[in-house]
């Protein structure tokens, strides 16, 4: 009876883990989106995180920039005009194993879009923020539109 219960449990751990590993096909991977992964980060201090923006993301700022990623909603609903835009579906765990958190960006459409499981193309223009990346997104697309 004590062996039915344990594997029991490692049927239902090892169920949960092979669902929560990351599917290589689902990630995207595009020059743009090698740009935008160039930004590296400093810690200021415990509740202070700063943005160091490359050359290359520099030189896009203020400009159309194109992405094509998964739609991750900041709030419920089936239409969303802000929202983050990720590399990754957002069925898989961000935040288990070797995958890391996914880049991203925030997304502020000009009309709301309707919310998917499949990629999207956004375009909008390129928006770099210099402030606490702790309390704001340092990357995002403004006046955005679906193509």
């Amino acid at each position: 009876m004590m062996i039915k219960k344990i594997l029991l449990v490692a049927l239902l751990f090892i169920g949960i883990s092979v669902k929560a590993q990351h599917n290589p096909n689902d990630q995207i991977n595009s020059d743009n989106w090698d740009i935008i992964g160039g930004v590296d980060f400093k810690i200021v201090k415990d509740t202070e995180m700063q943005a160091i923006f490359t050359s290359d993301i520099k030189k896009h700022a203020g400009k159309p920039f194109e992405l094509e990623g998964y739609i991750v909603p900041i709030k419920d609903g089936m239409k969303q005009s802000k929202f983050m835009l990720s590399t990754l579906p957002i069925n898989q765990c961000f935040y288990c194993g070797k995958n890391g958190v996914p880049i991203m960006v925030l997304v502020e459409m000009t009309e709301p879009i309707k919310f998917t499981y499949k990629t999207v193309v956004i375009k909008g223009t390129l928006k770099l923020n210099g402030g606490n990346a702790m309390d704001n997104p340092p990357i995002s697309l403004v006046g955005a539109k679906a193509i």
